[in-house]
């Protein structure tokens, strides 16, 4: 089976290019998700931009180049990039932490592949696309957060060498001038059905390059760790109806930067295909993007009744955007339709009135009521997300919300799991509070995406904060940060979630990290450049030890799974034989 080289190769940068020789300390930016603060985690977007192109003649090649960068000193992502022989080079710079990381690798691809085309998407750079195309190492910016159309036309006109540009909708690019051209931005689509979530063109891919490494997305993970444990993510819609102040994937958001004025869902019954297409090749959880209530309680009915009767044990994981006004009938339903379920929620806080102000209007009472129904209906597990650096918020309120987080573990026991973390390093632009600042009490400190850059290699956390708030300061946000941590992580070994390993393991990192603060602080008031630098670089081993998790453990988020999880001969034989074109 030979190697081709692919016409598109899409490259995950990691948030700061030379974490490996800067030392930062990064703090609990990536608590509340799998990854580590390196966000090694590439976009699952990636995967329907493999599988579209793909299917249309277009041979797409994933490399995690964060993630094969935190799994060894030893690896050369210059080197591996230089050897690289693309007909277009594709970086991701979604979440605004990669800011400095994307450009970096912008710049390698570059001094070594000059004439190979560089190309941008995501989030951050739709909206940031007027500065970014100014980046000498940027050719192409495709915006909207639905690109897999217009990549696919824009590939094609590179791979057959036709520079007629200018009829590729939602491309923004540079021409021989270096004049930038603005495409209308006219491509969001209203329907999702032609996309699925698929596992077998990734497979196929890591047959075609024998490559698996570069496709995991955890750090952490060896190949067959993630055959044992691999993500299954699906996706039900592009878009939101709900305005969370505070996040950029909100409606309001969306359609002044993206265009999209409604969400788009995927048609139920594909939803549900999907899911059972991954419960043949693994018992692994499924994670379910987005709150099936959003189109209306009927199209979620629909997609659990396409689920019920069929057998399978993987964990279903639920989102709720609000609570369910009818609790126990909903809950009863989904135990009707899936064996092994579990549900998140992020309430924010404990306070109505502060949940309110950011954008959610359901009450604890709710909260309450929909655990219990939850948990009586079968659910084996219910997350709870709390987060510090909300209007009206002083960190006393921090403080209450986890007696608030004692009371349910109290109540409800070991199934209950709360987490509280910070918004950080950034409030999202083009969400509500972001664009409204005096509005909501917020003071954003950055507005630039070279700001942003420069932010990401600040020595600590702190001095990367693009906000403070009328109620607390950054070094209130920081402190209070740690405070709630230490607080929550002894009610969870109180209550039972954690044992006293991991309790002390964790007070341990969250003293270190208060620790390395305080001597941060005093290193920044170093006049010395040269001293200043030494003094840090004295520390990179103590903040190397942050470079998992601080608050909140990353096994804490990892949803149970059976032994066996992957049907991994029979995927591969169904990757083998779609990659020979002989099903």
């Amino acid at each position: 089976m030979s190697i081709h080289n692919p016409h598109l190769i899409l490259l995950h940068p990691p948030a700061v290019y030379d974490f490996r020789k800067n030392p930062i300390m990064f703090g609990p930016i990536a608590d509340g998700v799998p990854s580590t603060p390196i966000f090694e985690m590439y976009p699952i977007g990636f995967f329907s931009i493999l599988e579209h192109l793909g299917r249309n003649g277009i041979n797409v090649r994933i490399i995690n180049l964060a993630a094969r960068m935190l799994g060894s000193e030893k690896y050369d992502a210059e080197k591996v990039i230089r050897r690289l022989k693309p007909i277009a080079f594709g970086i991701d710079l979604h979440w605004l932490p990669h800011a400095q990381g994307s450009l970096e690798v912008a710049k390698i691809c570059k001094r070594h592949h000059p004439d190979i085309p560089v190309i941008f998407g995501g989030f951050s750079a739709t909206y940031f696309y007027e500065e970014l195309i100014r980046y000498p190492a940027v050719d192409f910016i495709v915006r909207g957060d639905s690109t897999e159309e217009p990549l696919l036309h824009l590939m094609k006109a590179i791979t057959h060498q036709d520079q007629s540009f200018s009829n590729i909708p939602n491309l923004v690019w540079k021409d021989a001038k270096d004049e930038v051209h603005i495409n209308p931005f006219t491509h969001v689509p209203t329907e999702l059905n032609e996309f699925s979530n698929n596992f077998v063109p990734i497979f196929k891919s890591a047959l075609k390059y024998r490559d698996i490494k570069s496709l995991l997305p955890f750090h952490g993970w060896s190949a067959h760790e993630w055959l044992d444990y691999p993500i299954t993510p699906v996706i039900t819609c592009r878009g939101c109806v709900h305005n969370c102040i505070f996040c950029g994937g909100s409606n309001n958001a969306l359609a002044m930067y993206c265009n999209r004025r409604k969400p788009a869902f995927r048609d139920p019954e594909l939803i549900a295909a999907d899911i059972l297409k991954i419960t043949k090749y693994a018992n692994a959880p499924i994670f379910i993007i987005g709150d099936l209530r959003q189109p209306g309680k009927e199209y979620a009915f629909s997609i659990l009744d396409f689920l019920k009767g069929v057998e399978f044990e993987n964990h279903i994981v639920f989102e709720l955007f609000d609570t369910v006004p009818e609790p126990a009938a909903y809950f009863e339903r989904v135990s009707e339709s899936v064996k092994n379920f579990n549900f998140e929620i992020s309430p924010d806080s404990h306070d109505e009135r502060i949940r309110a102000a950011a954008g959610k209007h359901y009450k604890n009472r709710d909260i309450v009521e929909n655990i219990k129904c939850a948990l009586s209906s079968g659910c084996n597990r219910f997350d709870l997300f709390f987060m510090i650096g909300l209007p009206f918020q002083t960190c006393e309120s921090v403080m209450e919300t986890v007696d608030w987080c004692g009371y349910l573990m109290e109540k409800f026991g070991e199934r209950v799991v709360p987490f509280i973390l910070a918004y950080s390093p950034f409030l999202d632009p083009g969400c509500i509070a972001y664009e409204n600042p005096e509005k909501f009490g917020y003071k954003i400190r950055f507005k630039t995406l070279e700001e942003y850059r420069m932010a990401m290699l600040a020595p600590s956390w702190k001095y990367a904060l693009n906000y403070e708030t009328e109620w607390m300061t950054r070094d209130e946000i920081v402190d209070c940060t740690y405070q709630a941590g230490l607080k929550l992580n002894r009610l969870k070994v109180k209550y039972g979630l954690i044992d006293e390993d991991s309790f002390k393991a964790t007070e341990e990192k969250i003293k270190l990290a208060i620790d390395l603060t305080t001597a941060i602080d005093k290193i920044s008031e170093i006049k010395d450049d040269t001293i200043k630098r030494e003094k840090m670089q004295e520390l990179k081993p103590k903040t190397d030890m942050m470079l998992d998790s601080v608050i909140n453990e990353k096994r804490d988020m990892v949803w149970p799974a059976e032994k066996k999880r992957f049907g991994v001969f029979h995927l591969f034989k169904v990757a083998i034989a779609d990659y020979l074109n002989i099903r």
